[in-house]
This record gives C-alpha cells, sequence and structure tokens, in this order.
C-alpha cells in the first residue's frame, strides 16, 4: 500500500463550493470566509479587524471564551466594558440594552451563541434586536450551537458569525468559518490596525480571494480538513437540518431529566430555558469532587471535568455530533448512576420519556 495519499488536488472551486454551503448552514447572504486552522483564528481574525484604539466594545461574558475576547479588545487599544453574568445562567437580551444606553460611545458587541463549556446559551435573537437598534456591529461566537440550534444571521443582524466544525456539525477541529456582513467589511476597511499581510487577515482574504472572483487560492489548502467539512455539511443536509437540531435537543433534555431522576446530581444550569443543547454540565454536591469522579469513569464516555476553578464541582457530558443519541445518554446516566451507587433505572425512564417528548414536540 502506497504511504501517500492518493488525493486528486481541493480546485478553488471545490473550496468556494464549501464556502457556498457553510453559508446556506448559516442563512446568510454575506460574504463566507472558510478560514484554515480552529475556530480561535477567525474569532481573534475578526476582533483585531473591528477592534482598534478609539473604539469602545460590549464583551458578554456567559463563560470563559467570553473572558477571551475581552483580552483580545484590551490587547487592540479598545475600551472594555465587560457584561459579566454567573456562568449557570445566561445574560437578558434587557441587561444588553441597559449596559448599551449607560454607554452611547459602544460600537462593538462580542457575544458567544452557547458556552460548551460552562452549558449554557443565550438568547441572541433578542439581543441582536437590541445591539442593530443602538447601531453597533454584533460578532457571535456560534462555534458550539452551529447544527444544534437555530442560527439565522441574516434574519438576526449578525455581523461577524464565526462556526466551527467539530462540535454540534460532527465534523473536523481543523477547519473554520466566518460571516462577514457589508457593515463589518466597511469598518474592517476603515480601521488602520486590521491586520494586514498577515494570516489573522480577513481584508488579505477579502481582497485576493473573494473579491478576486474565488478563482485562485491565496494557499495550499487544508485538504484533508476541507474535504472533512464538506463531507459532515452533505450528511447534514442528507438528514435536513431540522432533524439534526432535534437530536441535540433531544439529548439535552434527556440527560438533564435522568439526571434529576437520578437524584445525586443537578444540572448546573438550573433553568432549561437557558441550557445549551451541546452539552449538559452538572453540578456535584459538596463533598463530591468533580474531577475525581470523572477518573472513575471510561475514558471513552463523554464526560469530562469542568476546567480551572470549576474542575472540583462540575462535570460536563458532552451529547453532540454523533454522540447526540439516546444511546450515549443512556451510556453516560448510567456509568453516573454506577460511580455515584444510584439506580440507574429512574433515570434511563426519565431519560427515555424526555427524548421521545421532545423529538416528537
Amino acid at each position: 500500500m502506497s504511504p501517500f495519499l492518493d488525493l486528486p488536488p481541493l480546485s478553488a472551486a471545490d473550496f468556494a463550493a464549501i464556502e457556498d454551503q457553510v453559508a446556506a448552514l448559516l442563512h446568510t447572504t454575506a460574504d463566507v470566509i472558510v478560514t484554515q486552522g480552529e475556530a480561535l483564528l477567525p474569532l481573534e481574525a475578526a476582533i483585531r479587524g473591528a477592534a482598534h484604539p478609539g473604539s469602545t466594545a460590549l464583551n458578554v461574558v456567559t463563560g470563559p471564551y467570553g473572558q477571551t475576547f475581552g483580552n483580545w479588545l484590551r490587547s487592540c487599544g479598545a475600551e472594555v466594558v465587560d457584561l459579566a453574568v454567573p456562568f449557570d445562567s445566561a445574560v437578558t437580551a434587557q441587561q444588553v440594552a441597559d449596559a448599551l444606553a449607560a454607554d452611547p460611545a459602544i460600537d462593538f458587541v462580542s457575544l458567544v451563541h452557547a458556552e460548551a463549556a460552562t452549558g449554557n446559551t443565550n438568547p441572541v435573537a433578542e439581543i441582536a434586536a437590541v445591539v442593530r437598534d443602538h447601531g453597533a456591529l454584533l460578532m457571535l461566537d456560534a462555534v458550539a450551537s452551529v447544527a444544534a440550534e437555530p442560527l439565522l444571521t441574516d434574519v438576526w443582524g449578525v455581523d461577524l458569525c464565526v462556526i466551527g466544525g467539530q462540535k454540534a456539525m460532527g465534523g473536523p477541529a481543523g477547519v473554520s468559518a466566518v460571516s462577514v456582513s457589508a457593515r463589518a467589511w466597511e469598518r474592517i476597511a476603515a480601521n488602520p490596525a486590521a491586520p494586514r499581510r498577515s494570516y489573522l487577515s480577513l481584508l488579505d482574504w477579502k481582497e485576493r480571494w473573494t473579491d478576486a472572483g474565488r478563482t485562485v487560492l491565496p494557499h495550499a489548502p487544508a485538504q484533508l480538513e476541507m474535504l472533512a467539512l464538506g463531507a459532515c455539511l452533505d450528511r447534514i443536509a442528507a438528514d435536513g437540518l431540522p432533524a439534526v437540531i432535534a437530536r441535540h435537543r433531544a439529548a439535552s433534555a434527556a440527560t438533564r431529566a435522568g439526571v434529576r431522576a437520578l437524584g445525586t446530581l443537578a444540572p448546573f444550569v438550573p433553568d432549561d430555558a437557558d441550557a445549551a443543547p451541546v452539552a449538559t454540565t452538572l453540578r456535584t454536591p459538596a463533598g463530591l469532587d468533580a474531577a475525581a469522579l470523572a477518573a472513575r469513569l471510561d475514558p471513552a464516555l463523554p464526560i469530562q471535568p469542568g476546567g480551572g476553578p470549576l474542575a472540583a464541582e462540575m462535570l460536563r457530558i458532552n451529547h453532540y455530533g454523533p454522540a447526540a443519541t439516546l444511546e450515549t445518554v443512556h451510556s453516560c446516566l448510567t456509568a453516573l448512576a454506577t460511580a455515584t451507587d444510584s439506580d440507574a433505572k429512574p433515570g434511563l425512564v426519565a431519560a427515555e420519556a424526555a427524548w421521545t417528548a421532545t423529538v416528537q414536540g
């Protein structure tokens, strides 16, 4: 067998076709740029393109990624107003509206749709409406939400929407994408501090690829990652996006119902309306260390302790992509019941009932 991959070159037309598939998934007619790296690449590129000394940003913090965005914004010289809420809840549109009213100079808002690390999700449609009324630009991190919940980029008025393929899409981690509205392009082009001749430059991509007719790629593409992204987009199209979203909602509902029925653990995000469909975070009771509990579980299960200071009190069940199944939920609940000396049956029954109700509803 040949040690080499016998793959035909990925043409510019193939690359552009995948971009068009991403645009359809995001429900946008804006320019879409597929970036050759993990989603932190277009997230940082979007911030460094839009933020600069003299700009004022509202940074919504509902988890660790919001904290990262604040650091980037400050390093760009922007004045940053952090709107932080407890990680076991979601921000409200009224809180965003109040923050915008308190500082009329705000011209950029950064927001995470779903925080997989903390298990919460934010009401983007309502938040985007108040941001649009204020006249600010909205950047949305939709890495964990795309294909798991509705994402209507143009209807909502999202100016910069960043996604990755590795969560609900069930695709690769090494490629990502960002949609850029006409307003966002205007702002980036007018920013003298926007990166140029840089891997972080969206303007370079626009000039050398999008505006040039997408006929010649500016560099060698990450071929395997691009093919994997195209394959997962094809699979989502074949299954139907509503069905994929329904599976994630059902997995979340089943996990939360099952955990409550087990009785030992509790959802870290108590309000179902604030819960992300890609991952369910659990709070361990006093005296039960989450990291120690996770270490006793089968490492093949999609269960891990929380990060940083949450490692002792939080477990996270990742039920996204191929793991958005009732079988995965059952396996996780059974393992947790065994590890906490609980009866698994009530949890399994509750999970199945919640799954059926969500799918049929």
